[in-house]
Parts: structure tokens; sequence; C-alpha cells
């Protein structure tokens, strides 16, 4: 699994900046490739095709989440490159969990374009560096990944002529192009892979 934690935080080298440290530890502990970067609101982020999983998250400020992961959504091309990304969202908040639940992740959520939500979290200002609480999500995450790895790869089925269409592409892309493919055939209901479903789902990403 390649991830990529994704954050947001008014401060630099704070309870925000450890426990994302501390939760890309326990990602790399699992097995999982990580990077991890801080949102800019007018960034470019086409570099999220590369990852298989994109972790989100951040403080919540006067009943906002942080301001440079929302304007994101408005203002870049965060939208277009998180289509049918596996999700994980986080949001680090001194409000009671079931009010932080209903009134601050659905500001993240409302922007999941066909996303496949593997888990979330509001983190309290007490569990930042409880490792036990980190290691719990990154269980959730993990395991809900595989879980729909593994059930995807048991219903679709790779045509021959596809699996040779998929051999001409170039190797660098060649994964990328594979998942993407597989994702598109899960969300409209294929049951296998024909050079036709290749086409449509590169016509989709373009």
């Amino acid at each position: 699994m390649k991830a990529i934690i994704l954050y947001d935080t008014r401060s630099s080298g704070g309870s925000t900046d450890r426990f994302v440290d501390a939760l890309g530890k326990s990602l790399v502990e699992t097995g999982a490739y990580v990077e991890k970067g801080k949102c800019r609101a007018t960034a470019d982020y086409s570099f999220l095709q590369d990852f298989d999983v994109v972790i989100m998250g951040a403080p919540v400020y006067y009943l906002l989440v942080s301001s440079e992961l929302l304007g994101s959504f408005f203002q870049s091309n965060l939208k277009k490159y998180l289509r049918r990304k596996k999700i994980a969202l986080f949001l680090t908040c001194g409000s009671p969990e079931p009010m932080a639940t209903m009134m601050y992740l659905p500001q993240l959520k409302i922007h999941m374009v066909r996303n496949k939500i593997l888990a979330e979290k509001v983190f309290a200002p007490q569990e930042l560096s409880d490792i036990q609480a980190i290691d719990d999500f990154v269980r959730n995450i993990t395991h809900s990944y595989r879980s729909a790895i593994r059930n995807r790869n048991s219903e679709l089925v790779w045509i021959e002529d596809a699996q040779e269409l998929l051999a001409q592409i170039p190797s660098f892309l060649r994964n990328r192009i594979k998942i993407a493919t597989e994702e598109y055939a899960e969300e409209m209901g294929y049951g296998e892979i024909t050079p036709t479903v290749i086409d449509e789902a590169k016509t989709e990403f373009e």
C-alpha cells in the first residue's frame, strides 16, 4: 500500500506535526510506503495519482476545519485527483467526539467524489500522543484497504485481450492504469475487464 498523509496545521513542529509523524511511523510498521505533505489551498495535487490511499486531516479552529485543507477543495485540483481514491479521514478537536463527528467531519466528507472511506476518527488532544489510539486508527485503515482489494480481486476477471493491452503499457504507468481500471469497473458494476473497459477508464481519468 502506498499512502500519503495530507494534512494542515497553523503551527510548525506542534502536536499535529508530531501526531502525523507517529501516524506515518505506525503505517510504515505495517509494511506501507508512506509520504506526508502539508496542504496548500492553491497547490497542484496531481501527485496523488501515485498513491493508493490518501489520509487527510487537520485541526478544527473556531468550528471550521483548518482553512488550507478546506480551501484546497475550492481553489485547486484536489477534488479531481481524489476521484475514486480510497480515503481515511482524521480531525484533531477538543469537542466531544459525537459533536465533532456530526459537525466537523461532514465539512470534509461533502467533498468526497466517488470515494471509499476506509476509516475516520476524531482525535481528542490527549489522543494525539496516544500510540494505542494511533495504532487502532492505522489498523482500521489497513484492514479496510486489504478487504477492499481482496473483494475486488476476487470479483473482477481480466480477459486475455485486456491483459495483452495492459502489458503494452509502459511499466511505470501499468500499475496505476490497472488500479484505475479495476476501480472504474467496480464502480460501474462490470464483472470482467475488456479492452473497452480500459479505454473507458482512461477517458474518465483524463
